[in-house]
This record gives structure tokens, C-alpha cells and sequence, in this order.
């Protein structure tokens, strides 16, 4: 769900960097040493599933699994999730440089969303019950993912609402696929886990 460099308009660019900045300092204070283990791992996991994507004009398709990462980290995945965004586009040129603030918005503040949102059930629920809101969490995370990079694409220029209307529509395999996914890893947090689950984000 990157955007290409060269797609938004200069100022939809500086209200992302200046967002993403002022969410990488929260994250940053947000985030106790016990975290760091599970800040990295969860960075390393959307590196890797976000890795296989289709190219969707100035966007792209593949997973996230940003809902997991907000579920678990609260404020700690917006460092997170910059850093899997700067090492794809570093590395494999995937999104870019100019556009890493506001995709970092894209990805970062839906999951910050969820966690206010969806985490309570989860806390101390059994592990049945984490199947459920963590599906409803890492569903949830995606649509607004994917309605951010949709609004993005809309306020940068009429040119690109066919295509902000394609995001819209060509996520909603991704939306049930990631809820799915995100049930599940929920659920088997809650197994063997659930103390992740404590503590502030």
C-alpha cells in the first residue's frame, strides 16, 4: 500500500512528514525496553509480508499487518512501522524517500486507531474471544489504511481519483485476508502469551 514518489502534491507530502514525526516521537517515549524485542519483531514482520506486492499505479497491493502491530505496541509501531517503510524503500525502492512520511501515516495511525479501539476487549479476554477482536483489529487497521492512501491519492489532483477508487475497491480481498491472519495471531497470543497485551502503548 506504498505510494510511488512523484504521486502527491507538496503539501499532502509536508503534512505527512510533519504527522509522521510528531508520531515517531510518541512512539519513541511510548516504547519501554521490555518492548523493543516485540518493536523488532513486528517491524521485521511487516518488512517481509508487505516484501510481495502488486503494483496498483502510484499505489501498490500486498499485506500490512498493521493491526497486529497496533494491537501489540500501541504508539511503539509508528517506530516501527518507519522503519520497515525506510528499509523497503532504501533497499528494494519500494514507496521512496519523499513519500515516507505520509505512507508511514497511512500504515502507522490506523494502528494507533485500533489499539484504542480494539485492544480493551482483548485485554485479560479468553483466547476464543482474542480470535474474534483481533480479526475485528487487523480488518479494521487495513480499511483505514486503505481509505488514508485513497484519500491521499483524491486530494492530489483529480487525476488520481480513478485510482484512489481502485484502492478502495481492490483491498477488500486484503481487508479479509489480514483479518483472518490477525485472528489468528491474536489468539495464539492469548495462549501462550497474553501478558503482551499489558501495559501502556
Amino acid at each position: 500500500m506504498h505510494i510511488v514518489d512523484g504521486a502527491l502534491s507538496t503539501q499532502v507530502l509536508v503534512v505527512g512528514a510533519a504527522v509522521s514525526c510528531l508520531g515517531l516521537a510518541l512512539g519513541l517515549r511510548r516504547m519501554p525496553l521490555d518492548k523493543i524485542p516485540v518493536t523488532g519483531m513486528l517491524a521485521a514482520t511487516f518488512f517481509v509480508a508487505s516484501l510481495i506486492h502488486v503494483p496498483l499505479g502510484p499505489s501498490s497491493l500486498h499485506l500490512i499487518m498493521n493491526g497486529v502491530a497496533g494491537l501489540l505496541l500501541g504508539w511503539a509501531a509508528v517506530p516501527a512501522l518507519f522503519i520497515g517503510l525506510l528499509l523497503q524503500a532504501v533497499f528494494f525502492g519500494y514507496g521512496g524517500i519523499t513519500v515516507l512520511g505520509i505512507n508511514t501515516v497511512n500504515v502507522a495511525l490506523p494502528a494507533v486507531a485500533v489499539f484504542y479501539l480494539v485492544r480493551p476487549f482483548i485485554i485479560g479476554a479468553r483466547a476464543s474471544q482474542g480470535l474474534f477482536w483481533g480479526a475485528v483489529g487487523g480488518g479494521l487497521a487495513v480499511a483505514l489504511t486503505t481509505l488514508m492512501v485513497a484519500a491521499s491519492l483524491w486530494v492530489s489532483g483529480d487525476e488520481f481519483i480513478p485510482t484512489a477508487k481502485l484502492v478502495l475497491i481492490s483491498h477488500i480481498p486484503v481487508v479479509i485476508i489480514e483479518a483472518l491472519l490477525s485472528g489468528a495471531t491474536v489468539y495464539l497470543v492469548c495462549k501462550v502469551k497474553p501478558e503482551l497485551f499489558m501495559g501502556r502503548g
